[in-house]
C-alpha cells in the first residue's frame, strides 16, 4: 500500500464556469472544470510535492473519467475511487462575477458520491497516510455518506492518526441548522484541528469572539483551533499559545472558491513539515490570498518554489 501525507474524502463534482458574467439561464458558453472541497484539498497538497490521496465515488460516466483524469495529472493518488454503475457524478454550474461570491447551481442529488458505504471504506487505504483531512460536507450528503465519515474518522485516531476538520457549513444539504450543528460538532470534537470561519464558528458555537469559538472546542479535547477571518487573517489558539495572524492584501478578488480549502491546505501542509503554528497559518492565509486572485477553485494553489517566493516577496512589500 502507497504511504500518503494526507488522505481526503468526499464528492467531487465537474463544474462548468460561465465564460462571462450574467445569470446562469442566460450564458451560453461554459468551460468545464473540477469541484469539490476535498479534491482541492487533495491538488492543493500535491503541488506543493505532499504525497496526498482521495477517496470516493463517482460514476462511471464521462463526469467520473474526467475528475479521476484530472485528479490523475496533478499527482493525486486515487486508489480508492470506486467507479458507480448505477448513480451518476454530479455537476455544478458556476456564473462569473466582476467582484464577490459567484452563483453557484448544484446537481447532485443522488449522486455516486452520496451512495457511499462504510462497506466501501478500506482501512489499510486510509491508514497508509499520517493525516486524514475531513469536511462537514460527506456528514451532509446522506445517512450512508455519514457513516462512512464518521467511520474513517473513528479508524484514524484509533490508529493515532491526527485529524483535521474544516467545517465547510452547506445548510441547503441539512434537514436543519440543530442536526447540522450536531453532527459537525460531534465530529469536530474528535479532531486534532479545527478550521472554522468566523460566521461558521458563531453557528456552530454560539459565539462571536474567535478566542471564546475556539476554547468551545479546545474545552471538548482539541489540539488546535485556527479561525479564518478572511482578508483580515486568521486567529490561533492552543491550551498553551495564541495568536493573529495578518491576512496578504491582494488587489483584486477573481473568486472566493476555494480560498478556504486552499488555507487549510497552507496549515495542513506547514505543520506536516514541522512549521511554528504562526507560520503555518501565515502559509496558509498566502494561499488563500493566491487562490482568490484566480478564477477556477483551485487554479492559483502555487508550487512549493511559487508558494516561497509569492511569501518572500510579500514579506518585503514586493507585489
Amino acid at each position: 500500500m502507497k504511504k500518503l501525507d494526507v488522505v481526503t474524502f468526499g464528492e467531487a463534482m465537474a463544474m462548468f464556469m460561465a465564460n462571462h458574467p450574467g445569470s446562469l439561464h442566460e450564458v451560453n458558453q461554459f468551460t468545464r472544470e473540477l469541484a469539490g472541497a476535498e479534491t482541492n484539498v487533495a491538488i492543493g497538497l500535491a503541488r506543493l510535492g505532499l504525497g496526498s490521496g482521495w477517496a470516493s465515488k463517482v460514476g462511471n460516466d464521462a463526469f467520473g473519467k474526467f475528475i479521476m483524469n484530472r485528479l490523475q495529472n496533478e499527482n493525486v493518488n486515487i486508489d480508492h475511487v470506486l467507479l458507480d454503475n448505477m448513480y451518476p457524478t454530479g455537476f455544478q454550474l458556476k456564473s462569473m462575477v466582476v467582484e464577490g461570491d459567484p452563483e453557484v447551481q448544484y446537481f447532485r442529488k443522488g449522486s455516486a458520491a452520496s451512495h457511499l458505504t462504510v462497506e466501501d471504506f478500506n482501512e489499510e487505504y486510509f491508514t497508509a497516510a499520517k493525516h486524514l483531512h475531513m469536511t462537514g460536507i460527506p456528514l451532509a450528503i446522506s445517512t450512508s455518506a455519514r457513516a462512512f465519515a464518521k467511520h474513517a474518522l473513528t479508524t484514524m485516531k484509533k490508529n493515532g492518526r491526527k485529524v483535521s476538520l474544516d467545517p465547510n457549513l452547506r445548510p441547503t444539504l441539512w434537514a436543519s441548522q440543530e442536526e447540522m450543528v450536531k453532527e459537525i460538532n460531534e465530529a469536530a470534537f474528535q479532531a486534532d484541528y479545527v478550521l472554522p470561519g468566523l460566521a461558521e464558528g458563531e453557528i456552530l458555537t454560539g459565539f462571536k469572539n474567535p478566542r471564546d469559538i475556539a476554547s468551545f472546542y479546545l474545552d471538548k479535547g482539541v489540539e488546535l483551533v485556527v479561525i479564518k477571518l478572511g482578508p483580515a487573517g486568521a486567529f490561533y489558539k492552543t491550551a498553551t499559545e495564541e495568536g493573529t495572524v495578518l491576512g496578504f492584501p491582494v488587489e483584486k478578488v477573481v473568486d472566493t472558491v476555494g480560498a478556504g480549502d486552499g488555507f487549510a491546505v497552507g496549515v495542513i501542509s506547514g505543520l506536516l513539515e514541522g512549521l511554528s503554528i504562526h507560520d503555518a497559518v501565515m502559509r496558509g492565509n498566502a494561499i488563500g490570498s493566491l487562490a482568490v486572485q484566480s478564477p477556477g477553485d483551485n487554479d492559483g494553489y502555487p508550487t512549493k518554489e511559487q508558494l516561497k517566493k509569492y511569501i518572500d516577496n510579500k514579506l518585503q512589500g514586493v507585489n
